[in-house]
């Protein structure tokens, strides 16, 4: 523990309390820091980030990382007992909700009067399961980082853009855009595109740089099925559709791609005229995607975008079990998009 030292005992909760009171989420040291959800990447990195500032206060802290089968009951005690060298210890407990019930106790003790010098990190799901331990330690003060799995589009974007922020590097909304369509939903896919691109390019990093380095899975893309569809683009939807099943984008995924961008052109299409940072904040588009979209949208009618709605709708229901062939509902809600793009003009 940093700053002030405290003994087994009544006095070192108190100084847990003053010590997420004061220093909060900034504070990697606290006796007690508790990662609640279920984005793997983000888990580590909160582990990573309480063991590096261990090794920056003691470069021989001891760090013991562990799995509910290996934290039988008296474990926790022996780990945490008083050192004749005082050495700093990082003790990790994964998946905390799977814990018995009598290692629980034992945690819930130690949370009581955590120890000089030892750093608990409890890694938690989140959740109904063993809800016991994860009340008992924000009870006790712990420092809580939030770790909760990535799974709409708008997070994985603020993540990447979040990634860039923090090296210090800079990229174009359509790069983090592009990048986010290339990759997937894998967080640790997409932090290692960050790295790649940052340690590779020098300046601004923009959609022709992703589109260098990515560019065979951006065709894979669910977002690249669904912009070949609205564009009326069929053949080319489908070819990148059969790629995006091949190389594992889950069906749900692409009607959820379909979906965006069919209600982006009725947003649009019903929107006041005006400039693109106005319809932006109108329509919670940023102003680039608002310029994609009036491209997108010239052969589109009312009556084909409700056409297009209710293919994305039965596609849905299709890939969610209601219907016996997944792929099938993908390629006939592509088709449907497709020709509705081109009511216009036909």
């Amino acid at each position: 523990m940093t700053g002030a030292r405290c003994q087994w005992g009544v006095g070192c909760l108190g100084a847990m309390a003053r010590k997420t009171e004061t220093a909060g989420q900034a504070d990697p040291l606290a006796p007690v820091t508790l990662a609640v959800g279920q984005e793997d990447l983000l888990l580590d990195r909160a582990v990573q980030q309480v063991v590096a500032a261990a090794r920056a206060a003691d470069a021989d802290t001891d760090v013991r990382d562990l799995t509910p089968d290996q934290l039988v009951p008296g474990t926790l005690a022996e780990l945490t007992s008083p050192s004749l060298f005082a050495e700093r210890k990082v003790v990790v407990v994964r998946n905390a909700q799977d814990l018995s019930a009598d290692t629980v106790k034992d945690v819930k003790a130690y949370l009581a009067a955590p120890a000089e010098e030892i750093t608990l990190v409890l890694l938690h799901a989140g959740g109904a399961k063993g809800k016991g331990l994860l009340d008992a330690a924000r009870k006790a003060g712990a420092r809580e980082v939030a770790c909760p799995k990535m799974t709409k589009p708008a997070d994985r974007l603020s993540f990447v853009r979040s990634e860039f922020r923090t090296v210090g590097r800079s990229a174009t909304p359509e790069a983090c855009q592009a990048l986010v369509d290339a990759i997937g939903s894998d967080l640790r896919e997409l932090a290692s595109a960050v790295s790649q691109l940052v340690a590779d390019v020098e300046g601004a990093i923009d959609e022709a740089v992703v589109g260098r380095y990515y560019t065979g899975r951006a065709e894979a893309s669910s977002f690249t099925v669904a912009d070949r569809a609205v564009e009326g683009r069929a053949a080319e939807a489908l070819e990148a559709l059969r790629w995006s099943l091949a190389t594992g984008v889950a069906p749900v995924m692409i009607t959820s791609a379909l979906a965006q961008g069919v209600r982006a052109i009725g947003k649009l299409s019903s929107a006041r005229g005006g400039r693109p940072a106005d319809l932006a904040r109108e329509l919670g588009m940023p102003p680039w995607k608002i310029d994609r979209v009036r491209q997108q949208m010239r052969g589109w009618t009312p009556d084909g975008v409700a056409a297009a709605l209710r293919a994305v709708a039965e596609a849905d229901a299709g890939v969610k079990g209601g219907g016996d062939d997944p792929e099938y509902a993908l390629e006939k809600a592509v088709v449907t998009i497709a020709r509705a793009a081109r009511a216009r003009r036909g």
